[in-house]
């Protein structure tokens, strides 16, 4: 096919196709620079939102914590603590009762009854309380207490005695006894390990 249009007019029709080439990649670039904002600007809203969001966690987790007073509950635990340790040192200075008044018992003279044990102020003293049918008795017992042979106490002394009474055993005796250092009937955790008996 032969084209007889004027060399101006094929110019112009050339130049007008360009155009329009032209003009569909500026609008393409357009949308595509529309499109990056609009992604853009929904990020940015996405992380601000998220960034609150995060703000409000963190104060109400720092609220919460104020509330339930942390500092008070760390020292209240720390109490606890201090108590527990006080109960395992006391538990492991305790007197091993069951033992020892099988023990007592071989050192008491026949005519006599234990009536009482009572831990003593004094650190490693026991108060005993006994009833004894003579004074010379009650006497034999601080006696048989204060014997080191025994292995349980280095000696025994008499806090009192009583005899007004009109019982079988009319006198009343109170002795208190120190351990020996060697007693194992003294501590539980002491490195002697637990006795059953002399």
């Amino acid at each position: 096919m032969i084209n007889l249009l004027p060399p101006a007019l094929k110019q112009a029709y050339r130049y007008g196709r360009i155009n329009r080439h032209l003009t569909h990649w500026i609008y393409v670039l357009i949308f595509s620079v529309i499109g990056v904002l609009v992604i853009t600007g929904i990020g940015y809203i996405y992380l601000n939102q998220t960034t609150e969001n995060y703000k409000n966690q963190v104060a109400a987790t720092n609220a919460q914590l104020a509330a339930q007073n942390l500092s008070t509950v760390q020292k209240e635990v720390k109490d606890i603590s201090n108590n527990l340790n006080l109960v395992v040192n006391v538990l492991s200075k305790q007197v091993l009762f069951s033992e020892l008044l099988t023990q007592i018992a071989t050192l008491l003279p026949g005519d006599t009854n234990l009536t009482g044990l009572s831990i003593s102020q004094a650190q490693g003293a026991i108060d005993i309380s006994a009833a004894a049918k003579t004074y010379a008795s009650a006497t034999q017992m601080q006696v048989n207490l204060s014997d080191p042979k025994n292995g349980v106490f280095s000696k025994a002394d008499i806090v009192s005695i009583n005899c007004s009474g009109t019982t079988t055993y009319p006198c009343t005796v109170v002795l208190r006894a120190l351990f020996a250092s060697n007693s194992s009937y003294m501590l539980i955790n002491d490195g002697k390990g637990v006795s059953s008996g002399q």
